[in-house]
């Protein structure tokens, strides 16, 4: 085979391959690995009352045409414990606070008689601001709109550890998509795309754990959301 006909072949088999990589892009089954410039969040210089203030008046997604109240989040903004679950319910969306239904009780008595810790002495918040109608899941381009004001509320509040309430919570926080079950127990490095920590402080470690409306239709799991919590106050001993 000649030197044309060897660069002929050359450059049909690069055409070829190009056009089933854009084929591929299209359909999804791929990604691209070109590396895009990470634009920075818009909340990137807002305080806790001004991003407060602008999720108080966010209509970025349709959630916030049958929401009652922006359950913005709650508790020590100086506090080395957060607690984030995935979205507001009913009881919630009416008081405009997180945690205050049946679940919110539970979390509160886990906070306070198992932890020893007071409500008010960690940080409270959700993935969502607004309740998903009828308490349904949180859906992905839900939490991908939300979810910055999550993000600022954890560099504002630089806490050493996360427990993550649930599945929704522990999938975003630490960028998988495994189900809770499997997740629960262990320590894991916080893994939110853009989070920025301050020079002296490492990034948080996120505890998965059941969330408390799932503890109250299976009891049986409260046996190991105590152990998870008991080693989350171990590690916020060392």
């Amino acid at each position: 085979m000649d030197r044309d006909s060897l660069k002929k072949d050359y450059v049909e088999l690069v055409a070829s391959v190009r056009e089933y990589v854009e084929e591929q892009l299209q359909l999804g089954f791929i990604e691209s690995e070109m590396d895009e410039p990470e634009r920075e969040s818009p909340y990137a210089n807002l305080d806790l009352p001004a991003l407060a203030t602008d999720a108080a008046s966010c209509t970025k997604c349709p959630l916030h045409e049958t929401r009652n109240s922006v359950v913005f989040g709650i508790g020590n903004t100086e506090t080395d414990l957060m607690f984030i679950g995935e979205a507001p319910g009913a009881d919630e969306d009416r008081q405009g606070e997180p945690f205050v239904g049946r679940a919110g009780q539970l979390l509160t008595q886990i906070i306070e008689a198992g932890m020893k810790l007071k409500r008010e002495d960690v940080y409270i918040a959700n993935v969502l601001k607004c309740r998903p109608p009828g308490n349904r899941n949180p859906e992905a381009d839900e939490v991908e709109t939300c979810s910055p004001y999550l993000v600022r509320q954890i560099e504002l509040i630089q806490p050493k550890v996360i427990v993550a309430l649930g599945s929704f919570a522990a999938q975003m926080m630490l960028g998988t998509k495994i189900g809770i079950t499997k997740l629960r127990g262990e320590f894991y490095p916080c893994s939110v795309p853009g989070l920025r920590v301050l020079p002296h402080r490492k990034p948080p470690m996120v505890m998965p754990t059941y969330h408390p409306a799932y503890l109250l239709r299976n009891p049986g799991g409260k046996r190991d959301v105590w152990e998870d919590v008991k080693k989350v106050l171990a590690f916020l001993a060392e």
